[in-house]
């Protein structure tokens, strides 16, 4: 870091700066491996007082790194060292912020569809499939992508290859589910058609992540293709309305992936009770304590994330579909 860059101690610090700081150092803990760029803004700007106080005037949930560093490289920020890219930031702050008052940390993995294809060939079809936090709909053409499991392959021929470690008897389904229908619910769906809306969601992977970042766009070309229904709004009262959509013969199943992290656990708990009286089939890939029911049905052994078919806990999960550990 340059010699003018300012510092200030930890101890210098108000309690919401240490907050802010606490923040962005275990998101360079989560960074650690994957992104080195972003664990070293991350740890950096953990003891940059200046931007610190700046993030501070941010509301709470527009102050998470992840937001904050996707926006300032949408915009152009440099991608190297911490010294350009906290120059680059101060000098354009204000373009940052209402930049990233009307964006949102939409992250769609399609690779997520390798630990969700064994639990919907579970179930007989036609499936009409239904995700909460749709983002793109991305994770809703488990159809269309080709899955390789170690020694075993799965799907039609495509453009997207999602390759999934295994241990354990995966029941990898010989053939692709058949998908009638599919749809979304998003607070803000994104729309594969639209170009600018596209380079947000490609921003969102993190700078060094090249593999990831040219799935996305090989996934985006196969839902431009057909792209799915996408409902705007909140997924607890649209639910119902999106679900009567359903075309008759088709079976419904919501899809639920990496969504119960940002609610309580009071709307978490409403929303498990909303899906259990409708009555219809659902997959869940979550944390294993999103959901109560689920985590006391686990075995004692270490696994994060955890693949359920109707709060039947049948895998623990890579949280991006890299690995599966069928129980």
């Amino acid at each position: 870091m340059p010699a003018t860059v300012k510092m200030g101690s930890m101890a210098e610090r108000s309690p919401a700066e240490r907050d802010t700081a606490e923040w962005y150092r275990a998101f360079a803990e989560e960074a650690r491996g994957q992104s080195a760029i972003y664990e070293d803004w991350a740890l950096s700007v953990a003891s940059d007082r200046r931007l610190i106080a700046l993030i501070e005037r941010l509301p709470l949930q527009k102050r998470q790194p992840n937001l904050l560093f996707a926006t300032s490289r949408f915009l152009g920020a440099p991608e190297g060292g911490y010294g350009p890219f906290r120059d680059w930031l101060i000098a354009n702050w204000a373009r940052v912020v209402p930049e990233a008052m009307r964006r949102m940390t939409q992250t769609n993995e399609p690779r997520r569809c390798a630990s969700l294809l064994p639990a919907l060939g579970l179930l007989d079809g036609p499936l009409a499939l239904l995700e909460v936090g749709a983002s793109a709909g991305l994770c809703l053409y488990p159809d269309r992508y080709r899955y390789s499991y170690g020694a075993v392959t799965a799907g039609p021929a495509s453009g997207v290859l999602l390759e999934c470690a295994t241990t354990g008897a995966v029941p990898v389904p010989s053939e692709a589910p058949e998908v009638a229908w599919r749809a979304g619910i998003d607070l803000d769906p994104l729309d594969v058609r639209d170009t600018e809306q596209m380079r947000w969601l490609t921003t969102l992977i993190w700078p060094e992540q090249d593999d990831r970042r040219r799935r996305l766009l090989a996934a985006i070309e196969i839902a431009r293709a057909e792209p799915p229904l996408l409902f705007r709004g909140d997924a607890a009262a649209r639910l119902a309305d999106v679900l009567a959509r359903v075309p008759r013969g088709a079976r419904p199943v919501v899809v639920v992936s990496g969504v119960l992290v940002y609610l309580t656990a009071a709307e978490r708990a409403a929303f498990v009770g909303l899906l259990r009286s409708l009555g219809v089939d659902w997959v869940s890939l979550e944390g294993r304590a999103a959901i109560p029911s689920i985590e006391a049905a686990l075995p004692a052994r270490p696994g994060r994330f955890v693949l359920s078919l109707n709060e039947r806990p049948l895998a623990f999960s890579g949280a991006r579909g890299e690995w599966l550990d069928w129980l």
